[in-house]
């Protein structure tokens, strides 16, 4: 029964502190879903008769490639969003840990590295670890080390850069990953951001797997319940969809202007080819894995391997659906703001030192 008070409480501050309001009309939502569909049919049916205009030709096949590439990552999103709304906040933090301090953000950090998902899906589940208590700190450590550190793209990244600078590059997001996360606790401790209100302790004595072994007992899974679980998922991702959707249509028009390949060889290892890489990361809005083959051809077409561990990095810190999302999912300005203020200038001095000593 303790459960069950639980759960409902945590269904309300969601929709507290979510902002939201099923009688409003998502008109950013309806409007990019839209223009998404027209441009991929366009490319999937008509893409021969477009071929003349060249802006709607590059910015439907955009369209056609970022929905190809990150359909599973929302999919596998949602569907960890509906199994994290399931499951008791007591088992989500118990795993995370619910203290301050280097323990919980590293557990956060090498959750974010483990979990297999593109960064859309993963905005997603950090929204929902917000919601189960997590620290903020946890949450922005969870963020920044997890985008591209997937073991798909791990993978990928082999292929395409070799091991030494893949698993380089994995322990720089994680370094910066706990060190943003550290900056963001002290800064809630000091009272300079909110702390999150759906904060837990754990009670005396609580067992994982005494806990688990009881639930599990308990459990009655019915296609009913899976069903209802589902739908709450679909629902519950709306606040992150309306973004990720969004961020597709603006990467489809920034590339039928100028397509991001084209810079890749100008991005050389000088401080004017750093900040240019940061500017693009900054304004580019692409999926980890539209990054990643990019990010391979500044290493290698341009040899700068900062400058490639910037543009992975960069549109991290600096993603304005990361920054919406935290706003939207902590209802503050100032945690979506510090994102960017505390983990760039990390990102920018260690991108130097790569490029210094390389």
């Amino acid at each position: 029964m303790a459960h069950e008070h639980i759960d409902q409480t945590d269904h309300d501050s969601c929709h507290a502190h979510c902002g939201h309001d099923n009688r409003r009309i998502d008109w950013l939502l309806i409007m990019s879903a839209a223009a998404i569909v027209l441009l991929y049919i366009t490319h999937w049916k008509f893409s021969p008769m477009v071929v003349s205009v060249g802006w709607l030709q590059t910015a439907s096949h955009s369209v056609f490639e970022l929905m190809n590439t990150v359909w599973w990552g929302i999919l596998l999103g949602i569907l960890m969003i509906s199994i994290l709304g399931k499951i008791p906040r007591e088992f989500v933090m118990s795993t995370l840990g619910t203290q301050s301090g280097a323990k919980g953000i590293c557990r956060a950090t090498f959750a974010g590295v483990l979990l297999d998902l593109c960064s859309h899906g993963v905005l997603m589940v950090g929204s929902k670890l917000y919601e189960r208590g997590a620290r903020i700190g946890q949450v922005v450590a969870f963020l920044v080390s997890s985008p591209w550190n997937s073991l798909s793209l791990t993978l990928i990244l082999i292929a395409l850069i070799g091991i030494p600078w893949t698993l380089a590059f994995i322990l720089f997001s994680m370094v910066i990953a706990i060190i943003t996360g550290l900056i963001f606790d002290l800064l809630v401790d000091r009272n300079v951001i909110p702390s999150n209100p759906q904060k837990i302790e754990l009670p005396q004595g609580w067992n994982f797997w005494q806990e688990a072994g009881r639930e599990w007992r308990a459990a009655q899974i019915t296609p009913s319940y899976l069903a209802d679980m589902l739908v709450d998922g679909i629902k519950e991702s709306r606040m992150v969809m309306r973004w990720i959707l969004f961020g597709v249509c603006l990467a489809s028009a920034i590339r039928a202007i100028a397509s991001p390949e084209t810079f890749a060889a100008f991005f050389g290892p000088t401080l004017l080819g750093l900040g240019m890489t940061i500017a693009v990361a900054t304004v580019l809005e692409v999926c980890s894995e539209g990054s990643t083959p990019v990010a391979a051809d500044i290493l290698n077409r341009a040899g700068a391997p900062g400058n490639s561990f910037a543009f992975l990095m960069g549109g991290v810190a600096t993603d304005y659906t990361e920054v919406m999302v935290l706003r939207a999912t902590t209802s503050s300005w100032k945690i979506a703001l510090f994102l960017p203020l505390i983990s760039l200038p990390q990102v920018i001095f260690l991108a130097w030192l790569i490029n210094t000593f390389y």
